[in-house]
């Protein structure tokens, strides 16, 4: 392996080794990556969150000037609870030409990778910044990067472009879905359950508001652009879990419904949540309040992600098109961070290592060949024309 390879995978070593699920700190893991960008000379800022127990690191090599491009990438990684790996998950294990451990691919394969190569781009005499964006709970909501963004526009911070390193197995990513989520809790009235009528069974109501779910899920099929290039090409609907009830025989006061939408096009956000709306102010609470008052239904928005816009005009995508030697560019389905930086203005890519195929499954791994490929693409990055011209 060459000297920047092994170095990559010693540090996707220490990286898998933090424990970062979504709902745990990453504090340990970004001062670790913080110690080792200030040495190669880079300048950071650290921006936790409100309970001081997540944080994103922004970092910035070569000239305090407009321009230049971010590197970016998420900390947090999936849960390994009831998944059945080969090995410790937290443990990187080498095997066949493989990197295993939770986040290897998703997304810390590209994080080592873009941080081993900082003491390069510090030793360049670029004329425009390189930054480096590692931020927490993309995994439940992009929380960590909708607060950065805002951060770096009130700062006046405005690169020209963005690379969003995650699992696309090199291949050029110029467009994806938006994604919204929610967690929708129903409060009805306990009883017994051999009187059923006397009581407001929160989970029954919760089953036919995922009805008229899967009901709009019909509708957004027929509302598919005609040139759509995703796969499906229609925004999804996806129920995660539905939750409720303490016994067979008494009626539910509680229920949740946790769901998604993935969202192709932005008149489809408004037509599900209106349709939803009005399914519940109409229906489902007149129907609740008949029997109790106090019945109630209230809707907590996890996260609306805006997606990733095809654009014709992308420079990020022609420039990373170029140095990988592809000849065209894709859209993918899942999303990412990249939305966000397309709104404060900047061309977006997503180009990264791995697959996301491996993504969020036990046994996930990266490849050496798919590091190795990253870190050719970095290199060459730290050469073009966009930082050194």
């Amino acid at each position: 392996m060459s000297t920047r390879l092994n170095e990559s995978v010693a540090l996707l070593e220490r990286l898998i080794s933090y424990p970062t699920v979504s709902a745990e700190s990453n504090l340990a893991l970004i001062a670790d990556l913080a110690q080792r960008l200030e040495d190669s000379g880079a300048r950071v800022d650290l921006f936790r969150d409100q309970t001081g127990q997540k944080a994103n690191l922004f970092a910035t090599i070569g000239p305090e000037a407009p321009g230049g491009i971010v590197l970016s990438g998420h900390t947090d990684v999936v849960p390994v609870a009831d998944q059945d790996w080969s090995s410790d998950p937290f443990a990187l294990r080498a095997e066949d030409g493989r990197l295993f451990g939770r986040g290897s691919c998703d997304m810390k394969g590209f994080i080592a990778a873009a941080t081993a190569m900082a003491p390069t781009y510090a030793q360049a005499k670029l004329r425009r910044p390189v930054h480096f964006a590692f931020t927490y709970d993309e995994e439940v909501g992009c929380l960590g990067a909708r607060t950065l963004v805002p951060e770096l526009e009130k700062r006046g911070l405005r690169p020209s472009m963005a690379v969003i390193g995650e699992p696309t197995s090199m291949q050029v990513i110029e467009g994806h879905k938006g994604c919204c989520e929610y967690t929708v809790r129903f409060s009805g009235l306990e009883g017994h359950g051999s009187s059923p009528e006397r009581g407001v069974n929160a989970a029954e109501y919760a089953a036919r508001y995922v009805t008229r779910l899967m009901e709009l899920r019909q509708a957004l099929m027929l509302r598919a652009p005609g040139d759509g290039r995703f796969d499906p090409p229609w925004t999804t609907l996806n129920v995660g879990r539905i939750s409720g009830g303490v016994a067979h025989n008494v009626i539910a006061g509680k229920a949740e419904v946790e769901w998604e939408m993935r969202p192709v096009q932005d008149g489809d956000v408004d037509f599900v949540k209106e349709a939803v709306a009005a399914y519940v102010d109409h229906e489902l609470l007149p129907a609740m309040r008949a029997v109790c008052d106090e019945a109630w239904i209230e809707t907590e928005v996890i996260g609306e992600v805006a997606g990733l816009i095809p654009m014709d005009d992308n420079a990020a995508r022609d420039l990373v098109a170029r140095l990988v030697g592809a000849n065209g560019a894709h859209v993918v389905p899942f999303g990412t961070e990249a939305g966000l930086f397309q709104k404060l203005g900047l061309s977006v890519v997503v180009c990264g290592p791995g697959s996301i195929e491996q993504a969020h499954k036990p046994d996930e791994f990266v490849s050496l060949d798919q590091m190795q490929a990253c870190l050719d693409m970095l290199e060459k990055l730290g050469k073009s024309a966009a930082l050194v011209g």
